[in-house]
């Protein structure tokens, strides 16, 4: 192709800058064949680093003349529908990319000042439906049976937790869309939205007009919900308001930032919600990491042992030995000891103790499964996780 083909907004754009646009085209394209996650274009004194995130890691594909740097700058920006004047501040916009005649990659950018320019970072977003499945997701049947359990409850909080980048996202989609029927008015607010799912009203939110996290939860509660969706509880408003909905007939999913399930519990309470809201409210809880998956062309057995070292990187197949991603988990539901033990403020530590008498198992066993069934490696999983 020698232009790069733009779709915004529904409505097919020219664009006449065939040097740029041919470049940016080819970066989009091979960042899109090796499955990048992100390209980030980052102005220095002398050249412009182009950096791909593969599989969770970030590599140098290129560098370029720094006089490139504020064309491609202005182009991503025309095509995100962003202010070209201004520089000083960062902006964040969308558009989607016509990859080949069947595929569209949705592309969301953020712009950033810096000492040298902006820097762009471009969040490539595959609309694949198919993928928005729990059987894709690396949970465990036994995993799987207590997430789709608590989803169709009539009502309760389903927390995800885990650090930026580890696919809480992508887990509250998946329970979404098993949900997303015509009997139910599924409600979302999401900062901003990831993916766009047909049948769900999907709110972005937007601080420039008030539109919040709890601005929007108060107009839900007014619109005859079913099921809502938190994109992240950031503050006792928030939280407050989404577990007053699930103890009041609504199914509320969301996400929190923590290591771990038993710390959600504790995030909870550090934010003023009262221990006994916590303990009657949630159903279950769901803690998880992404990891790397081993090249099943590549990958070397260690002798005497049933695991697997990464390859040498001189595969074809595979980003060092290494090829998409997985998620371990830790899934554990609120039993009547749980519950008690959250009633009487109890701390982490005897959380995790009761949760080990339940045969919960947490992030290292399930990684540690992951290890055993040849899906990942030793070094991997304890990069992922540090406890």
């Amino acid at each position: 192709m020698n232009t790069l083909q733009i779709i915004n907004n529904g409505s097919h754009q020219v664009l006449n800058d065939v040097p740029i646009i041919s470049l940016l085209n080819q970066i989009l394209n091979d960042a899109i064949l090796r499955k990048a996650s992100d390209i980030h274009f980052e102005p220095y004194e002398n050249d412009l680093r182009i950096r791909c995130r593969y599989d969770g890691l970030l590599s140098t594909v290129s560098n370029l003349s720094i006089h490139l740097a504020q064309m491609i700058t202005t182009r991503i920006k025309i095509l995100s529908n962003l202010d070209i004047s201004e520089r000083r501040t960062p902006q964040d916009g969308r558009f989607s990319y016509q990859f080949s005649s069947t595929k569209i990659v949705d592309i969301r950018v953020n712009t950033c000042p810096t000492h040298y320019g902006e820097k762009i970072v471009l969040r490539l977003l595959e609309s694949q439906k198919e993928l928005l499945s729990l059987d894709y997701l690396g949970l465990s049947p036994k995993q799987i049976e207590l997430y789709r359990k608590a989803l169709f409850r009539p009502q309760g909080l389903i927390l995800v937790t885990g650090p930026t980048g580890s696919g809480k996202t992508m887990t509250l989609y998946s329970g979404l869309s098993e949900l997303n029927t015509d009997e139910k008015n599924l409600c979302t607010v999401e900062d901003p939205i990831e993916i766009q799912l047909p049948g769900i009203n999907q709110v972005p939110v937007n601080l420039k007009t008030g539109l919040s996290f709890p601005t929007a939860l108060r107009a839900f509660l007014r619109q005859d919900p079913d099921i809502i969706m938190v994109g992240e509880i950031r503050d006792h408003e928030t939280a407050d308001i989404a577990i007053n909905a699930s103890l009041t007939g609504h199914l509320v999913l969301s996400t929190l930032h923590t290591n771990s399930a038993t710390e959600a519990l504790i995030r909870l309470s550090n934010l003023g919600i009262p221990s006994y809201n916590i303990a009657s409210s949630i159903s279950l809880i769901i803690s998880q990491r992404l990891v790397r998956t081993l090249c099943c062309y590549c990958k070397i057995p260690i002798k005497n042992l049933q695991f697997y070292d990464p390859g040498n990187g001189n595969c074809e197949h595979c980003h060092n030995g290494y090829v998409g991603r997985i998620g371990i988990f830790e899934v554990m539901p609120l039993s009547i000891q749980l519950r008690e033990l959250i009633s009487k403020k109890e701390s982490v530590v005897k959380l995790n103790h009761q949760a080990f008498r339940e045969k919960i198992p947490n992030l290292r066993q399930s990684g540690l499964d992951a290890i055993r069934s040849g899906i990942t490696s030793l070094s991997e999983i304890n990069r992922v996780i540090s406890e």
